[in-house]
């Protein structure tokens, strides 16, 4: 059996036909190989979209319908799991294994990575103490190769990888390990994850000066990776999960809903909390997207009532929505909300900024019953938001508990975001392989796995 051509996938995130003018290595791989429009997942998120790449299926299957949902069996609202048993189906290295036994994986940030049958992980995980801190990290597989990345690149940087500081020193360290990985184990595919243009493209938008810049500082770091890989004869692919558009209207879907009577909150000193257990509904709001979880079939009516003609929702899903979108699964709300092109959903459920829970000015991804891109800015109202910020690292370096307290309650600054089908593939994610005429006029989503295993020589 001969040996399989070995890949590396990069997951570019964001990247669209118009970023890629200012990607001049990126632009060139694909002129001298091949590249077309990529078809995505509704909803065009990180986990759903990764999930249908790495089994070929849509999420009414792989059952990954956003970054997070509501987990009914615990009453609670968790995002960003980490477990690969949360998807199901058909991984893209199983596949390989039965086509070659022996097929080794390396997965170097894309999501759902621990627990899963790969040779080689590292994903971020943060330490967090006993005391309340939460300090940078990673967890790999082997063990051994946590040492080995920490003192040869430093700790994950794990307050560039997400939160007001998010920018590209993450995505640098990633790309160090990538090659580091490669040119020390050799793994027949090697899964690489670029958060970088995430960033300043839901701060300032798709079309902002800074996001171009972005684009282009991206691509200059990705030189040696894509030098690297031709050296060793590696066959590259470079996708993107979704495209990012600009938008200027956050909805407080959540807000209406309370304001029906349909959704509760709990007090404790004086702070609300969601109470999703005794809601008769609520929203879990991810991007573009909120999937609206509605507790007794007779309050469906009611929920569709506080929520039609809300301004900045475009459709509301029922069943059948939710099943022509392939999104009919039991995780999903009973209701799915889908933004207008220029709006997207906060998570905000208080109607009183005072009587905000204290983590909603944190970078809290885990507390939070919905994502927050308000994380990636400090309190421009805050006079003081940078003395606070000196004051807490200072804490923390002293080994002091300390609380980061400089996410502002408005979310009026984010000007990207994305879930939302692409209304253009100038918009949309694309594709680019190394090899010249590897693919056609379009990829489906759910045709990434199989294309990935025929590029390896497996399929």
């Amino acid at each position: 059996m001969s040996d399989p051509t070995p890949l590396l996938v990069l997951d570019v995130v964001g990247l669209t036909p118009r970023l890629l003018d200012h990607m001049p290595h990126l632009k060139s791989l694909g002129q001298s190989g091949s590249r077309a429009p990529l078809g995505t997942v509704l909803p065009a998120v990180t986990c759903a979209a990764q999930s249908t790449f790495l089994t070929g299926t849509m999420p009414s299957e792989h059952g990954i319908v956003g970054n997070g949902w509501y987990f009914r069996e615990l009453g609670d609202v968790l995002l960003w799991r980490q477990h690969n048993g949360l998807v199901s189906g058909d991984k893209l290295w199983d596949a390989a294994r039965r086509a070659h036994p022996g097929y080794t994986v390396a997965n170097i940030c894309w999501w759902y990575a621990m627990g899963a049958d790969t040779d080689i992980t590292v994903t971020p995980r943060p330490v967090y103490y006993a005391d309340g801190r939460k300090e940078p990290d990673c967890y790999t597989r082997p063990p051994a190769l946590h040492d080995e990345l920490t003192e040869k690149f430093g700790t994950f940087p794990l307050f560039h990888f997400w939160g007001p500081g998010a920018d590209l020193v993450s995505s640098r360290w990633i790309i160090d390990a990538t090659r580091h990985i490669m040119h020390t184990r050799h793994p027949d595919l090697t899964l690489c994850y670029l958060p970088h243009l995430d960033y300043d493209l839901q701060r300032f938008g798709p079309d902002d000066p800074r996001s171009l810049k972005a684009a282009t500082d991206l691509d200059a770091a990705l030189a040696p990776l894509l030098d690297d890989a031709r050296a060793e004869g590696r066959t590259v692919v470079a996708l993107s999960e979704y495209g990012i558009t600009r938008v200027n209207r956050p909805v407080d879907i959540n807000r209406a809903l309370r304001r029906a009577g349909l959704l509760e909150v709990h007090t404790q000193d004086g702070m609300e909390y969601l109470d999703p257990m005794a809601s008769r509904a609520f929203a879990v709001a991810d991007h573009q997207i909120a999937h609206v979880y509605v507790r007794r079939p007779e309050d469906l009516d009611a929920a569709r009532e506080a929520l039609d003609g809300l301004p900045g929702i475009e459709q509301l899903l029922d069943d059948e929505g939710k099943k022509a979108h392939h999104l009919d699964h039991p995780r999903a709300g009973e209701l799915v909300a889908v933004a207008e092109p220029d709006a997207w959903f906060t998570y905000y459920y208080w109607l009183d900024d005072d009587r905000a829970p204290d983590f909603a000015q944190l970078v809290e991804i885990h507390r939070k019953p919905g994502y927050d891109p308000v994380e990636l800015f400090m309190d421009p109202h805050d006079p003081y938001v940078k003395v606070k910020a000196a004051g807490a690292l200072a804490r923390k370096k002293l080994g002091m508990r300390y609380r980061m307290a400089v996410v502002p309650l408005d979310a009026s600054p984010v000007r990207g975001s994305h879930g939302r089908l692409p209304a253009s593939d100038d918009d949309g994610p694309l594709l680019i392989c190394s090899t010249p005429r590897a693919v056609g006029d379009r990829v489906a989503a759910t045709d990434v796995k199989q294309l990935l295993l025929r590029l390896a020589g497996l399929g």
